[in-house]
């Protein structure tokens, strides 16, 4: 029998193979099954990644090798998995006549088997691309990046440039000092310094950080700067100001780098920032350059060499001073040259002050003007202890010569903002209207208006200068900020007539005592007041604008009894109103946009004097106060939009409370139905009261009406998913949405619209119902093919004077995968400076004519360089010529 054993074994081992395939096949339709569920998974983790990928690369971040390598295998994988389940489709159709089994099962096991362990690899794709934390890694930046001169023709600069450069190319010079005294141009000179690493031919330097460190010196934002210019990780950038500076310098020792730091105070710490030592390694070549008013900072900082910056020759002087008077007024009469002279004099060869004079001189068009503001400019003493005074009593000059107290006024105002800050200009004025500065105006529009002219008149004077986006935001050089707050303190002889505290860390109780004569109060980024034992009194102040600080005692505000604004906007730390806000029994003012604050105290119905009422932005997780609005009896600005609420606003009873006030006549809001937009535009007083309207999330809705005449400035569509057209109705009577206007029918005011995911909306012909619009972005829409359409074909003729987009500065098309074109026929667009254009594949044609380069207007166009390279032109020249502009890779711009 010992032959048996061998033969149940081998038996044995038969039956399970046999086994072993038979249960594959058994398995097997549960498998297919298993297999596409898991391919649906597989799916939907890949869509998602793909999704954060693109969401990445639209802030200009590159995807990862491992992700980038992930999709690619997802994408195969489910290639293979098709083409498997085709397969097991076909060898399920070959089965035996009359049974489940297959033909060939060979074949079928090796297409079971083959199910299995791609169940198996799918399962684990779809685990490894749910586990990805980033996606994406930042683009590398430039080594240099370009720094704007602001102010051209620049003069008198050309010698210590040719010092600083050739200092930069002696290997024993590591550090220079620039200094000189408050607008010699020490900024100019190292902005054409930086620039000039630009140049293709200068590659000894690896990278260029440009570092403004202004005061108070903020070490924790110089180290900020270093590090986005380096792009250290966020999971690099943790700890203490020791470990920032670690990681600095571990990063700057493997460089040669070009360190520029402008406008320093006060001996800077490098070695705190995380600057290496110059002398060792790649230091020995690497430079360090900074400006500063100051000859002591310059041996506190151990520059190897300090050059100054001299004042300008008489001859420099006069050529920068005609230069920015203009040809035009110099001409305007024989003996205005030899008075431009005296006067290019009396500013003592300081570039900033013959700016600054020169733009107030631009419009005297008479010898006896010029005489006369000669004679004044005299009268200012020249020979004051100390250079700042001798630069602000060169520079009052030109705030005295403004033409009324409101406007100096206005002046004096920006000096609460910070070093380098970039101001809302549309805050900044409403900011001034609060203050009671354009009284005259009983019209807010009148007194919004009145304030754009003073920016604009300020800024010709050189007291502001143009911010960011285009004028949007405005800037107050240092020096005239100093100056500005020199002036609004009496000259320094009332020191804390304007209190303005910048990141200066705790505030003692002691200190704040002494602010008891102050008028405006400015407190600013991470400032911290001691508590209070007893509340202090601030019998005479008007203004208190609290931004970003950790804490400030509610008792701080009990004894201000003529307090008049009361700004907390865009401070995320601010949690809790106190209810001794309603104590505030003369203000008029108050702004708490874009806070943490959770409920609205009922004492606000106390503020009876109360007529600007900032809510935007609030994340509210109680309703409003019943009659809170309607016993604000003073009222005339209300502004609650883009707030988020967890619970539903009683936008019918909001509005009724609006219109029970007797003052209103500037409100924006947020609606979410159509029952509110009716109750809008059913009340004269709202429809005339409104000037901006956010329809966000307007459930069932698939036409909105808008009832004209309107005051509408800025409309938002956004998240109306079923909408599909606008109409305009003039009263009682609808609008075809036509480009062939109605007189009656314009939205003369509506200056700004911004339409976002209403993805049913077919056009947006309503528009040309709105001649002034300024500002227009479309985005993520799927069914509009046209912005405007054609209807010439109706017989109609466009009316005389009334140009489609005349007045439009700033056009965004976003994500519209069917929109063929803006307008059907060529636009002159004479006011355009900006067209971004981003996922719109089949806008083949731009709406421009040869009109568009006349105007010299468009600065910018973005987009992708594969899309303007499709564009199809009727005219080539018009390509050549905007070409130039076009911006690539795409960076959003907001209008």
């Amino acid at each position: 029998m010992d032959f048996v054993s061998p033969v149940l074994e081998v038996a044995s081992l038969i039956c399970n193979c046999v086994g072993d395939r038979a249960d594959h096949l058994r398995r097997l339709p549960q498998n297919l099954i298993s297999l596409r569920a898991a391919m649906e998974k597989l799916n939907n983790v890949y869509k998602d990644v793909k999704e954060r990928v693109e969401r990445e690369e639209n802030l200009e971040k590159k995807r990862t090798h491992v992700v980038d390598g992930w999709i690619g295998r997802a994408e195969a994988m489910e290639k293979e998995v098709n083409e498997l389940l085709d397969r097991c489709d076909e060898e399920n159709q070959k089965k035996c006549f009359g049974t489940c089994c297959p033909r060939n099962c060979r074949a079928s096991y090796k297409l079971a088997k083959m199910v299995r362990e791609k169940m198996d690899a799918v399962a684990e794709l779809q685990s490894e691309g749910s586990n990805f934390q980033e996606v994406a890694a930042p683009l590398p930046s430039p080594h240099v990046i370009e720094r704007p001169l602001t102010e051209k023709p620049v003069v008198g600069l050309d010698s210590p440039f040719r010092e600083v450069w050739g200092l930069l190319q002696h290997k024993q010079v590591g550090s220079i000092g620039i200094y000189g005294m408050g607008g010699v141009g020490k900024t100019t000179l190292l902005k054409k310094i930086n620039n000039k690493f630009l140049q293709s031919s200068i590659k000894a330097f690896d990278i260029v950080i440009w570092v403004v460190v202004s005061r108070p010196t903020n070490l924790e934002r110089v180290q900020e700067t270093i590090r986005s210019r380096l792009q250290i990780p966020d999971d690099r950038w943790k700890g203490s100001e020791d470990d920032k500076a670690t990681e600095i310098c571990r990063i700057l020792k493997t460089k040669k780098f070009v360190l520029l730091l402008d406008d320093i105070w006060e001996p800077l710490d490098l070695l705190r920032v995380g600057i290496p030592p110059l002398g060792d390694g790649n230091q020995s070549q690497s430079k360090i350059v900074f400006t500063t008013r100051s000859a002591d900072v310059c041996g506190g900082m151990a520059a190897q060499k300090s050059i100054k910056v001299e004042c300008l020759e008489d001859k420099e002087a006069l050529s920068l001073f005609q230069a920015k008077v203009g040809e035009d007024t110099l001409n305007s009469h024989p003996d205005i040259p030899k008075l431009a002279e005296m006067v290019a004099k009396e500013c003592k060869g300081l570039p900033l002050a013959l700016i600054v004079i020169a733009r107030a001189m631009a419009s005297a068009q008479t010898p006896e003007e010029w005489e006369s503001n000669l004679k004044k400019l005299r009268l200012y003493p020249k020979d004051v202890a100390g250079t700042e005074n001798d630069l602000f009593s060169v520079l009052a000059f030109s705030y005295d010569i403004l033409p009324d107290e409101a406007t100096k006024s206005c002046f004096l105002y920006c000096s609460l903002f910070p070093e380098d800050y970039q101001i809302p200009s549309e805050h900044l004025i409403q900011l001034w209207i609060g203050e009671g500065f354009l009284d005259e105006y009983d019209d807010i529009q009148e007194a919004r208006n009145q304030g754009g002219k003073i920016t604009q008149m300020l800024k010709h004077a050189c007291l502001l200068e143009v911010g960011k986006l285009n004028g949007e935001y405005l800037k107050m050089h240092d020096v005239i900020r100093d100056m500005a707050l020199w002036l609004a303190c009496e000259k320094g002889k009332k020191k804390n007539k304007f209190v303005v505290k910048d990141g200066v860390g705790l505030i003692s109780a002691q200190e704040v005592q002494k602010w008891k004569d102050a008028q405006r109060i400015a407190l600013w980024n991470k400032t911290r007041i001691e508590e209070l034992r007893e509340p202090p009194c601030f019998p005479n102040t008007e203004t208190v604008i609290v931004r970003m600080m950790f804490t400030f005692p509610s008792s701080l505000f009990i004894n201000m009894s003529v307090i008049r604004v009361l700004d907390f906007s865009n401070n995320k730390t601010l949690k809790l109103l106190a209810p001794e806000i309603g104590n505030l029994a003369t203000l008029q003012y108050l702004n708490l946009s874009s806070t943490m604050i959770k409920y609205l105290p009922i004492e606000l119905k106390k503020l009876k004097k109360l007529r600007f009422l900032m809510l935007d932005g609030l994340s509210l997780v109680g309703p409003l106060p019943n009659q809170l609005v309607s016993s604000l009896s003073s009222l005339q600005l209300f502004s609650m939009k883009s707030f988020i609420s967890m619970l539903t606003i009683d936008e019918i009873m909001l509005l009724e409370e609006l219109e029970q006030l007797e003052h209103i006549n500037d409100i924006s809001i947020r609606l979410t139905s159509i029952r509110s937009i009716q109750r809008l535009f059913e009340s004269h007083k709202l429809r005339r009261s409104t000037t901006s309207l956010q329809l966000t999330r307007c459930k069932g809705v698939n036409q909105v009406q808008l009832v004209s005449p309107s005051c509408i400035k800025e409309l938002v569509l956004e998240r109306c998913y079923e909408l599909e057209e606008v109409k305009i109705i003039h009263f009682e009577k609808q609008v075809v949405p036509s480009k062939f206007r109605n007189p009656q029918c314009c939205f003369n005011h509506l200056l700004s619209v911004r339409i976002n995911s209403c993805i049913n909306l077919l056009n947006l012909n309503w528009l040309i119902h709105a001649p002034k619009l300024q500002y227009l972005d479309i985005l993520n829409s799927q069914t509009i093919e046209k912005v405007i359409e054609d209807e010439r074909s109706e017989g109609s003729e466009i009316e005389s004077g009334l140009s489609v987009f005349s007045r439009l500065v700033c056009l965004n098309l976003f994500n519209l995968p069917k929109l063929e074109s803006i307008y059907e026929h060529p636009l002159p667009f004479p006011s355009l400076r900006q067209i971004t254009v981003e996922e719109c594949p089949r806008l083949k044609k731009l709406s421009f004519d040869s009109r568009i380069c006349m105007s010299k207007k468009l600065e910018n166009i973005n987009g992708q360089q594969e899309w303007w390279d499709g564009l199809e032109w009727n005219d080539q020249t018009l390509m050549h010529n905007l070409t130039p502009i076009l911006s690539t890779p795409w960076e959003p711009i907001k209008c």
